[in-house]
């Protein structure tokens, strides 16, 4: 029988009585972010209550209240409010008897699917639920008597229904009006189903015990759909699809295809395009063996009379059909671990219900949110029924998934709201660290719109920042017709966008966003079928360009990303507002070795512009007149080597003798047309290290190598570099002998480029060429000396103050000078006993001061001051000498000079 939700029960019916789906245990309060929520109600796994929208047949329940059931959710307008969930239980339905004359079969189901209508099998396998009919979907019919005239619309706007886990033996005929037409539409041959969608109408799970056709009976034009872990006994004629994915399923044969026809893991799939077909050859058909990872969607399902959802685990290098639901293969849950919210629910109730750790589970409506829906717990399952669709209000996002593992969503919608919402799903924290390879978050069958249904606005659709998540089945919509669509209306920048590392999109439908449409900004991620029209409304170049690029590629991969793989990738160009809007290309990528794309089409719909390139600068133009070019991969091999450059600052030396003064800095360049580059460099024989920025060489003579390595391991011709480098002054010091009165100067320069002259003056007398000790003379006098190395550094000037030869007073000779230090000033004080008694010596400066006692003649004594700042003004120091003779003291103070200083600068 078929069972309604208990509101569609009070009608007066002809029908049996029905069985309501019961409310379970007490309903609780709690408080949950200051607003009195409800807790979850218990669900009773045999008799659990989705709802108004949910409607479950049963063997039992007549074909001909299937069909009208079915009938009247057919008729839902493209934006309609209104939702519905239909189920099988397991048994068999219809009668087989005109399975090979369907114009004379009876007592079969036959149903158009109409929008926002999900039909599914409640048995555990498709096989446990056999329909002997069709349930199919047909295109607009344009044109009346003569519908070849008119191919479009045809199915160019059937989205948004879906059809699951049930076998069915076509018997199709045509239904209402079209069985009247003198040429009806619905007419297939025998052992045929039609399926005429485009975007957003899943096949999953289904077992089509003959052929399925997808398009219209007169070859109307359709254009995207998706087919997973289905079997198909006999033909899949394509026709006029324009493109279709098709993931670990069995088919018997595949024929045609017009633009891009895409089989992953596929048993009896078609060949692929042969490399050697031309770069121009449509249509391209990729076919991959096996998915490398893939997780099935949750679905609902009886085990015995206990209502569970079964939510497969992931796998890898899948193909073929898997329909087994041992625990091998996934875990089943009861019912009564779910939430199940129905229309009028809000996001704080079911937030707290997640809080709680319930699964959730969204029956058939719309659901305005004013806030997330947000999942913190690893593995919740959140499962929507009947294309359930979500509406933020306040600029919110509509599903926020925390840093945590193994989330799965699917059977989603959601509509953009009035208010802009910086993203819509978004998964992971910008900063998301959690992730599990086995166990990735999965979004399957999650469509987006932005626009059409009513006005709406978002940045962003779908923000992926964890890592290893699975994408199955995404369809982004920038709304091109419906309620509040212009350019300044349904804005919306990106589809998608990709910041975490290895995550994998499986039949990833984008289309129609202002700038982007899908943003790739995470290393080692994988694309299996890509279809996306550009915007069709820039209303000028201007208004559509990517700084000085001509609009924005469709599938943009960073400039950083140095490991990705895409295959089977479809963009289209219909630029309908009478200007000539270019695109450079429909994907723009690094060219890398580690960046690899296959089987890529452009194709120009109608309108005006088009597309210049495919990728890049390669790829032949689609523009007019339905042009079509493909490409069947990029980059091409890279033989060539990269070059690598060294260039020095400064660029010359800037010392005498070939001598760099300043400090030195390399740096190392490499170009290539493919990145990245990998830059080492051979510091003087020290060995090939990686480049990882300026290379700062210290003082002495150098020789430098530099090369590049590119991706393909192409190493480029060595370049090299030689220079000396002395940018430190020598360090000049002064003796003087008493006796003789006479100025000795020593100079010593380190390791740097040696002492090329020493000079001294006596008094403010001018420079001189110093050669040996000089003779000052008996009168009072000051002794400067210098010295200067072979790259032109000279040392800071010295001063050495001499006193008069005297006679009962304490002859002393003196010096200061500044000096550099680690890049800081030390002043050095030097004294000399030149006279017959011993004496006591204080050196003293403005830092600090020190005290020798009874120094003997011709003895010095030195102290050097620290002054910690790295520059001083010149200034003076003060010596002091006292003797003791015969009971008479004698008491000289001298203030030798010393010279400003910078180290801060050379």
């Amino acid at each position: 029988m078929r069972v309604p939700s208990p509101a569609a029960q009070g009608a007066p019916s002809q029908r049996r009585p029905l069985r309501a789906l019961g409310l379970g245990a007490t309903v609780f309060a709690l408080v949950a972010g200051g607003a009195v929520v409800a807790t979850p109600a218990y669900a009773d796994p045999t008799n659990p209550d989705f709802g108004p929208n949910v409607t479950i047949f049963d063997p039992s329940t007549p074909v001909d209240e299937i069909n009208a059931t079915l009938a009247s959710f057919a008729n839902e307008a493209e934006f309609s409010t209104n939702r519905h969930a239909a189920f099988f239980k397991p048994g068999t339905y219809g009668s087989a008897a005109g399975e090979n004359d369907p114009a004379t079969a009876t007592g079969i189901v036959n149903a158009e699917v109409g929008y926002y209508t999900s039909i599914s099998g409640l048995g555990a396998s498709p096989e446990d639920v056999r329909i002997n009919g069709a349930l199919h979907v047909e295109p607009v019919r344009a044109c009346e008597p003569n519908p070849w005239d008119c191919q479009s619309p045809g199915s160019l706007t059937r989205f948004w229904r879906s059809l699951s886990n049930m076998s069915i033996n076509p018997i199709q005929r045509p239904l209402g009006v079209d069985a009247e037409r003198p040429f009806p539409s619905g007419v297939t041959d025998p052992h045929q189903m039609r399926w005429a969608v485009s975007q957003a109408a899943p096949l999953r799970r289904m077992n089509i015990e003959g052929s399925l056709t997808l398009f219209g009976r007169v070859g109307e034009y359709a254009s995207g759909g998706y087919m997973a872990n289905s079997a198909v006994s006999g033909t899949v004629v394509n026709g006029s699809q324009q493109q279709w994915f098709t993931r670990d399923s069995s088919v018997g044969t595949w024929e045609g295809g017009v633009w891009n026809v895409t089989s992953v893991g596929v048993e009896g799939a078609h060949a692929a395009t042969p490399a050697g077909e031309g770069d121009a050859a449509t249509p391209l058909y990729t076919t991959v063996a096996e998915t490398p990872v893939t997780r099935e969607s949750p679905f609902l399902y009886l085990d015995g009379d206990e209502y569970k959802v079964f939510v497969p685990k992931a796998k890898t290098n899948s193909s073929g059909v898997d329909w087994s639901t041992d625990a091998a293969s996934g875990d089943a849950l009861s019912i009564a671990d779910f939430y199940i919210a129905k229309t009028g629910d809000t996001a704080a109730q079911i937030n707290a219900a997640l809080a709680e750790g319930k699964n959730l589970l969204v029956t058939p409506g719309v659901y305005t949110l004013s806030e997330a829906i947000t999942v913190t717990r690893a593995d919740t399952v959140v499962l929507g029924l009947g294309l359930a669709t979500l509406v933020p209000t306040n600029g919110n996002a509509a599903i926020d998934i925390a840093d945590v593992t193994g989330v799965k969503v699917a059977g989603l919608t959601v509509d953009a709201g009035e208010v802009n919402s910086p993203v819509l799903v978004k998964v992971g924290p910008t900063d998301a660290s959690a992730s599990d390879p086995a166990d990735p978050t999965t979004l399957s069958d999650v469509f987006v719109r932005v626009g059409g249904a009513h006005v709406g606005r978002a940045t962003t659709s779908i923000e992926v920042n964890s890592d290893d998540v699975l994408l199955d089945h995404i369809w982004a919509w920038r709304a091109d017709h419906g309620d509040g669509v212009a350019w300044d209306s349904n804005t919306g920048d990106h589809g998608v966008v990709v910041n975490g590392d290895d995550v994998t999109a499986l039949g990833l439908f984008v289309e129609h966003y202002q700038k982007a449409q899908t943003v790739w900004n995470g290393n080692g991620g994988t694309t299996l079928f890509y279809q996306s029209e550009l915007p069709y409304d820039p209303p000028s170049q201007a208004a559509w360009t990517d700084g000085d690029r001509l609009g924005y590629a469709s599938y943009l991969v960073a400039p950083g990303v140095t490991s990705h793989s895409a295959s089977g990738l479809g963009i289209y160009s219909f630029f309908n507002q009478n200007v000539d809007i270019r695109v450079e290309s429909g994907i723009q990528a690094p060219k890398s070795a580690g960046v690899r794309f296959t089987n890529m089409v452009s194709v120009f719909l109608n309108g005006s512009g088009g597309i210049n390139h495919i990728i890049n600068d390669t790829g032949l133009p689609a523009v007019g007149s339905f042009a079509s070019p493909g490409l069947l991969s990029y980059p091409p091999a890279d033989t060539q080597a990269p070059t690598v450059a060294i260039t020095a600052a400064p660029a010359a030396p800037d010392g005498s003798n070939g001598w760099y003064r300043s400090g030195v800095s390399l740096t190392v360049t490499g170009s290539d047309d493919f990145t990245p580059l990998t830059l080492e460099a051979n510091v003087d024989g020290a060995g090939w290290t990686p480049v990882t920025g300026p290379i700062a060489l210290a003082e002495g003579t150098h020789s430098v190598q530099a090369r590049a390595t590119d991706g393909s391991n192409n190493v480029s011709a060595v370049a090299t570099w030689s220079g000396k480098v002395d940018g430190v002054a020598p360090v000049a010091t002064v003796a003087f002998d008493a006796t003789s009165r006479k100025a000795s100067v020593t100079a010593a320069d380190g390791t740097g480029s040696g002492v090329s002259g020493i000079e001294y003056r006596l008094g403010s007398g001018a420079w001189q060429a110093y050669t040996a000790p000089v003779a000052v003379g008996d009168a009072a006098t000051t002794f400067g000396y210098r010295a200067t190395d072979a790259a032109g550094n000279r040392s800071t000037d010295g001063s050495l103050s001499v006193p008069a030869k005297v006679a009962g007073k304490v002859p002393l000779a003196v010096a200061a000078a500044s000096l550099c230090i680690n890049g800081k000033v030390s002043v050095a004080v030097y004294a000399l006993n030149i006279g017959k008694a011993k004496a006591d010596i204080r050196l003293t400066t403005q830092w600090a001061d020190a005290k020798f006692t009874g120094v003997g003649f011709g003895k010095a004594v030195y102290k050097l001051f620290p002054t910690g700042a790295k520059s001083v003004p010149k200034g003076t120091a003060t010596v002091a000498g006292y003797t003791w003779v015969n009971g008479a003291g004698s008491y000289s103070t001298y203030t030798p000079g010393y010279a400003a200083l910078n180290c801060g600068r050379r």
